[in-house]
């Protein structure tokens, strides 16, 4: 007798990542480039401690609490490049006042991400993003 195990379907196949989610919230651009920045990131937003302090629900969608960030950004348990890379997304928002010279604590992959943030946060993310020659 041949028996079948059918798995049943994951829930969670079809819904969007909490990055999307946030992104989709976002209430202007300021927040949407600062959520697309963590969404494009992805260590952050993994991270238990930080989802908690961030990720509130109002009206029933997931939505970012920027302002409940800033007073717990030594006590999230990260390491200095993730605070850095935190401290400059809050910078967008408005909270916070992390130097534009903190990039350079931030590896490429990183770099690169806040490049297109800024971008977005001016309202133009046609400008082509690297190597020159």
């Amino acid at each position: 007798m041949m028996t079948t195990t059918t798995r049943a379907p994951d829930a969670d196949e079809d819904a969007p990542e909490l990055g999307e989610l946030l992104v989709q919230s976002a209430s202007n651009g300021r927040d949407r480039a600062a959520a697309q920045a963590l969404a494009e990131e992805k260590t952050l937003l993994a991270h238990p401690t930080l989802r908690a302090t961030l990720v509130v629900k109002q009206n029933g969608r997931m939505t970012a609490a920027w302002d409940r960030l800033m007073g717990r950004l030594y006590t999230l348990g990260l390491d200095d490049e993730q605070r850095v890379f935190l401290g400059l997304v809050l910078s967008m928002v408005g909270i916070g006042g992390v130097p534009l010279s903190a990039v350079e604590r931030l590896d490429e992959r990183r770099l690169l991400i806040m490049q297109r943030a800024i971008l977005r946060l001016a309202g133009n993310d046609r400008i082509a993003i690297g190597t020159r020659i």
